[in-house]
């Protein structure tokens, strides 16, 4: 009996000391995988279409009554390649054709003297550097403009030979916008942008010289949609 207690004792005692002993050994070891990276959303080549409108701002020839249809709807297409360098910031360049609404910008001069301009088109390659987090990017831009005007004058209704001295069909442009990805591949976006093709006036003929110069800007107001190529899906390190 004394030999049963005795071991009964001693199996009491092992079994009170494994946990410390278990403790002192350590619990089981495991590696924890780091958790998944997502490479840069922004980065590649991109084409799309927008809709909008189209404002022209004032033109002004010395007191020559002028006929103003300004306001137009505008519909393009866009295409453009970013870089996402940073995990914020986006770098990249757009090239964008808008074609315009009928606009005839109409100015009548004493003598039966009549210029008219109709804005066909507006065009652009600009640079863009935006801000990002994650699906959203706000940016801004600028560059080159280009507007197709389709120009005349006419005396007493019919075509005249005329110059200008400054060309207002090439200029600058900057603007500001929002895109957003709202499914793989796809962005929508919405986009301001000034259009400034400085100032000309006539040189011939000579009875137009002395109303002075007339200057040629937009502001526009554009919906749009993008498709990215090469879209960046998250990416899960393996082990």
């Amino acid at each position: 009996m004394k030999k049963i207690l005795a071991a009964l004792v001693a199996i009491a005692a092992l079994t009170a000391a494994a946990p410390a002993l278990g403790a002192d050994l350590g619990g089981r070891s495991y590696y924890k995988a780091p958790p998944a990276y997502a490479a840069p959303l922004w980065t590649g080549f991109y084409i799309g279409g927008h809709v909008g409108g189209a404002f022209s701002g004032s033109s002004d020839f010395n007191g020559a009554v002028l006929s103003d249809s300004s306001a137009r709807v505008l519909g393009g297409i866009q295409a453009g390649l970013d870089w996402q360098f940073a995990q914020n910031w986006v770098l990249g360049t757009e090239g964008q054709y808008s074609w315009l609404g009928k606009s005839n910008i109409t100015a009548t001069f004493p003598g039966a003297y009549v210029y008219t301009n109709d804005q066909r088109g507006l065009g652009s390659i600009t640079a863009r550097l935006g801000y990002t987090w994650g699906p959203g990017l706000l940016y801004v831009k600028g560059g080159y403009a280009y507007s197709d005007n389709n120009e005349r004058v006419t005396l007493a209704g019919a075509p005249i030979p005329f110059v200008l001295n400054g060309n207002h069909s090439n200029g600058w442009t900057v603007g500001t916008g929002l895109e957003y990805m709202v499914a793989p591949n796809w962005a929508v976006k919405g986009e301001y942008m000034y259009y400034d093709f400085g100032t000309t006036r006539f040189t011939t003929p000579v009875a137009l010289a002395p109303f002075g110069s007339f200057r040629t800007d937009d502001h526009t107001v554009k919906l749009g949609v993008n498709y990215r190529f090469n879209f960046a899906s998250p990416v899960v390190a393996r082990y």
